[in-house]
């Protein structure tokens, strides 16, 4: 392979295996699924030394339905079971918006996924305590949809809602430590930055940033589409998102790296060619002039046999309907008129003039195509005698001696002439190569796609990018918690996952922080894996506290929206509403004609 040439992966998911459901035994394991907008982690909290390696399952969380209908005969297909996502990019569907889940039924599909692959019943119930992750400040709505869905549709005994990066926090952090610090998740839909004190989160000053690995993939695929607008369909989102995972990198000064690329050398040695498919049998210059004529020659027969084939169905139905008249004529001659005047009925015709008429016009007609056929039948027979190569008489070729000399005589006259024609044509036809006519030479696009969360003005995002959202953020602090917040400074989720990622964090923080000031940069061990690690940890260190699971009962006397705090999950911020005038308050003051309303003492 020639350096920097990359060919695309263009991976195919393969479909996950269906686990027969068994017995499920008292005090049943907890079940952790981590329902991220890029990805779906589902496993077991399972106790022990050894608690497993990572989630049984992960898939795609994208939807698309059959195509034979609504609910087609193939039914819808969820995640790894749909193999390819760019036949189907038209079709898919997700119930997210953003990162917070809000199409119930698109929900629950993933969920009937996860329990099958994970050979759970869900017929009747899931008998399983679950550990689910929600999105930071999850909205009530989305909160009241899912403990819905998880109560009334599987009949679950308890659940407990937490934030995937506070869990891989926790999940990083030693343990039983109290600890502060700044949490900076960049995710597929958005990024956060979420201060933690004294081991709780400060929901009041959490920001949030719309940009994430699916801005920074389509802003990928627009820069390549404008450079090769002869690939734009070779250039897909899933190619975009290989480039962004493994040849993406973050620049530690942005202006400089650009400045970088502008030198041939240094663009030499760094650009990535991407190597599309290709397939050199679409060039026509593969076939000699020999086997073309070959080919020409097979065509021509084809289309002479396809015409006599014609031309002798024609004459046969002509015959027919020949005999047919003659057969009428001969009723005439043998005096039975009634028969044929019936038959004249049937073909259409007035008196027997017409009728000789017609068969010295169809006799003709049939006597000229069996000449046109014998003619036909000829020409093929001299066609491909003519097609036979001719040996020429070599003897009469040779030329004698007197015409040696003539030839002699008059050679200094075309000397100079005569390299150009003996001069062979190949050397002339210029050399196309196929293969880097299909390459996508990615240069500065490296560093521009990932940059976009740093710089949202980019794509025209009128927003702050990370390091102005941290300042924003620390100035709402006092010096002390400042020098606080800094020590632990923790990267989670999978857009942080670009080389020179922490080394960029560091280099803004050591320009907004005073002189000589220290400052601590973590990055997560297994950024994408860590919050459904941390979940399955939270799950078998708090598995009877009844003071963080929220339980059937509790669900029905106080409906959907209610969760309990802990460690991990979203702060409860108490909502108070408008008392309501009664009923009975209302209808006197609507008869009265008064505008004054909202005295009453109902309840909120």
């Amino acid at each position: 392979m020639a350096a920097n040439v990359f060919p695309f992966r263009d991976a195919r998911a393969a479909p996950d295996p269906v686990l027969e459901a068994g017995p499920v035994a008292p005090g049943s394991v907890p079940l952790v699924l981590d329902n991220g907008s890029f990805q779906v982690r589902a496993g077991w909290a399972c106790p022990g030394s050894d608690p497993g390696p990572e989630p049984r399952l992960q898939f795609r969380a994208v939807c698309a339905r059959g195509r034979g209908g609504a609910r087609g005969a193939t039914g819808p297909q969820v995640g790894n079971a749909l193999g390819s996502l760019e036949p189907l990019r038209w079709m898919l569907r997700s119930p997210f918006d953003r990162n917070v889940p809000v199409n119930l039924e698109l929900q629950e599909l993933l969920l009937d996924y996860s329990f099958q692959h994970l050979g759970v019943s869900s017929q009747g119930c899931v008998d399983h305590p679950i550990v689910l992750t929600e999105a930071v400040c999850n909205p009530l709505y989305s909160r009241q949809m899912m403990s819905e869905l998880l109560f009334e549709c599987y009949g679950i005994p308890k659940v407990v809602y937490g934030i995937d990066s506070l869990f891989s926090f926790y999940h990083n952090k030693p343990k039983n430590a109290i600890s502060s610090g700044l949490i900076i998740s960049s995710g597929y839909q958005c990024t956060h930055i979420l201060p933690i004190l004294e081991g709780r989160l400060d929901a009041k000053n959490c920001k949030r940033i719309n940009l994430g690995g699916s801005q920074a993939a389509g802003y990928l695929q627009r820069l390549l589409q404008l450079k090769y607008p002869g690939h734009l369909a070779a250039i897909t989102l899933s190619r975009m998102e290989e480039i962004l995972h493994e040849h993406s990198y973050i620049a530690e000064d942005y202006g400089e790296e650009l400045h970088k690329w502008r030198c041939p050398d240094y663009y030499e040695n760094n650009v990535h060619k991407m190597q599309l498919p290709f397939s050199s049998k679409l060039l026509g210059s593969t076939l000699t002039s020999e086997e073309k004529q070959e080919r020409r020659l097979q065509q021509l027969r084809r289309l002479q046999e396809l015409n006599a084939r014609r031309r002798e169905e024609k004459l046969q139905l002509d015959q027919e309907r020949l005999d047919r008249l003659l057969y009428v004529q001969e009723l005439l001659e043998d005096g039975q008129m009634d028969q044929f005047h019936k038959a004249l009925i049937e073909l259409n015709m007035d008196s027997p003039e017409e009728l000789q008429s017609y068969i010295q016009k169809l006799s003709l007609a049939v006597e000229q195509a069996k000449q046109k056929t014998l003619q036909a039948e000829v020409n093929l027979e001299v066609d491909v005698v003519d097609t036979k190569p001719e040996t020429p008489d070599l003897e009469q070729l040779e030329p004698s001696l007197e015409d040696v000399e003539s030839m002699n005589d008059f050679e200094p006259l075309f000397s100079e002439e005569a390299p150009e024609v003996e001069k062979p044509i190949t050397t002339v036809q210029p050399v196309f190569n196929l293969a880097a006519y299909h390459q996508l030479f990615v240069g500065t696009e490296r560093i521009r796609a990932p940059e976009i969360i740093f710089q949202p003005s980019l794509i025209g995002e009128e927003q702050a990018g990370i390091a102005e959202t941290l300042q924003y953020i620390l100035d709402r602090y006092s010096k002390d918690t400042q020098e606080r917040l800094v020590q632990n400074i923790f990267l989670t989720g999978g857009n942080v996952m670009y080389p020179g990622m922490k080394a960029r964090i560091e280099k803004e923080l050591l320009e907004m922080r005073p002189f000589q000031s220290s400052f601590q940069v973590q990055l997560a061990s297994n950024p994408v894996l860590d919050a459904w690690y941390g979940a399955r940890d939270w799950a078998l260190d708090h598995l009877d506290d009844a003071e963080a699971w929220v339980t059937r009962k509790e669900y029905e006397e106080k409906g959907g929206e209610y969760f309990k705090e802990h460690c991990a999950s979203n702060i409860c911020v108490p909502i108070r509403l408008p008392k309501q005038a009664s009923r009975a308050s209302e209808a006197p003051a609507s008869s009265k004609g008064s505008g004054a309303s909202g005295s009453g003492t109902g309840e909120a």
